[in-house]
C-alpha cells in the first residue's frame, strides 16, 4: 500500500493465449480451450445396414479410439459444449478419437420407425457400420460410456480380433428396469418425467435428469444440460429411447468377452450404480476395476476424478 495513492501490485506476468469464446444459440456464451490448430473436428454421415444416416465425428490424428453412441449427444452442438467439450480435445490429443450419435438423436437419422431397440445386437450393428467406414483394418481401443457399454461390449464379442482394448465407464450389465423393485419404480418416475415434461418451457422437469447425470455440476454446467437434451432427441424420442435403454442385458454377453478390460466406475454415481460397475468387471474374465472418487455420471473437466480417469486410460492403453 503506498500511502496517498493506493494500492500497488508488483508481480511477473506471462503472456498466454486467450481462450476461444463459444456461443449458444441463445447468445450466451462460455470460454474453451481451444486454440490449439491441430484440434478440429469433421463430420461426415455413415449408412447403416438399414439405410439409416448415422453422424460421425472425429478428433485428432493417431492411434485410433472409437466411442459407442451413448444417450444424450449432439456431435456438433458438444464440440461447444462445457459439459462434454474437455472429452473431446483430451481424447483427440491422445487418439484419433471417433464417436457418433446414436439414432433418434443428435445428428443422425431421428425415425426410430421399426427399430428393435431392445436387442444389444441392434446397437452393435450401428458402431459396426461406424467402424467399418472409419477404422476399417487396423485394430483400436474401443470406449464404452453409459449404455455405450452394451454395443462395445456386443461387438468386442464379435470382433476379439480388431479390439486391443475395451474401456468401460459408468456402464451396466443391465438396464434399469431389470434391477429389481425398486429400481423399476425409478425407471417409471422418469419415463413419467419424459411424457410430462421433456419438451415443455419448464426446465424442471428436465433438470431432474440433469441432476442424476451431474449432481456436483456448477449451475452454467446444468443449464448446457438442460440445454443438451431438447437439442439430443425430441420427446417422443427421448421416451422411446430412455424405456429401450432401461431393458437391455447384457450380462451373459459380457461373460464371454476376451480382449483386455478395464471397467472405471464413480463410486457415488446417481445414474448408473457402482455396483452394476463392480458386476461387470467380476463377468467379464480378467477385467480391471477402477473406482473413481465423484458423483458424477459425468465427469467434470475440474473435478479430480476427470485426473484420475485420464491417468488410467493413459495407463491401460499403453501395454
Amino acid at each position: 500500500t503506498v500511502h496517498g495513492r493506493g494500492v500497488q501490485f508488483v508481480g511477473s506476468v506471462e503472456t498466454v493465449d486467450v481462450a476461444a469464446v463459444r456461443e449458444f444459440s441463445d447468445g450466451t456464451s462460455f470460454d474453451v480451450a481451444d486454440d490449439i490448430p491441430e484440434l478440429h473436428q469433421t463430420i461426415r454421415f455413415v449408412t447403416a445396414p438399414d439405410d439409416h444416416r448415422l453422424a460421425v465425428a472425429t478428433t485428432g490424428t493417431g492411434r485410433p479410439l472409437i466411442k459407442a453412441a451413448n444417450w444424450l449427444t449432439h456431435v456438433e452442438h458438444d464440440w461447444r459444449s462445457p459439459v462434454w467439450h474437455h472429452w473431446l480435445t483430451e481424447l483427440g490429443r491422445r487418439f484419433r478419437f471417433v464417436r457418433y450419435d446414436a439414432r433418434g438423436s443428435g445428428l443422425s437419422d431421428r425415425d426410430l420407425t421399426g427399430s428393435d431397440m431392445t436387442d444389444p445386437g441392434f446397437w452393435a450393428d450401428d458402431l459396426e457400420a461406424v467402424i467399418d467406414a472409419t477404422v476399417p483394418d487396423e485394430p483400436f481401443v474401443l470406449l464404452g460410456v453409459s449404455q455405450g457399454a452394451v454395443p462395445a461390449i456386443v461387438y468386442a464379442r464379435r470382433h476379439p480380433e480388431r479390439v486391443s482394448h475395451l474401456v468401460l465407464f459408468g456402464a451396466y450389465a443391465e438396464g434399469m428396469r431389470l434391477r429389481g423393485e425398486q429400481a423399476r419404480a425409478e425407471s417409471d418416475t422418469l419415463l413419467q418425467l419424459i411424457r410430462t415434461g421433456w419438451g415443455g418451457t419448464n426446465p424442471a422437469f428436465r433438470t431432474v435428469f440433469t441432476m442424476n447425470f451431474m449432481p456436483s455440476a456448477t449451475s452454467e454446467q446444468m443449464r448446457v444440460f438442460n440445454d443438451l437434451q431438447l437439442r439430443s432427441a425430441d420427446a417422443a424420442n427421448a421416451l422411446a429411447l430412455e424405456r429401450a435403454f432401461h431393458e437391455l442385458d447384457v450380462g451373459a454377453l459380457a461373460a464371454g468377452v476376451t480382449v483386455p478390460t478395464l471397467v472405471m466406475h464413480c463410486r457415488s454415481d446417481h445414474a448408473t450404480p457402482y455396483d452394476q460397475g463392480r458386476r461387470l468387471a467380476t463377468i467379464i474374465p480378467g477385467a480391471e476395476l477402477v473406482t473413481i472418487e465423484s458423483e458424477n455420471h459425468i465427469l467434470t473437466a475440474d473435478e479430480p476424478g476427470w485426473a484420475d480417469f485420464l491417468g488410467h486410460l493413459d495407463r491401460f492403453t499403453s501395454t
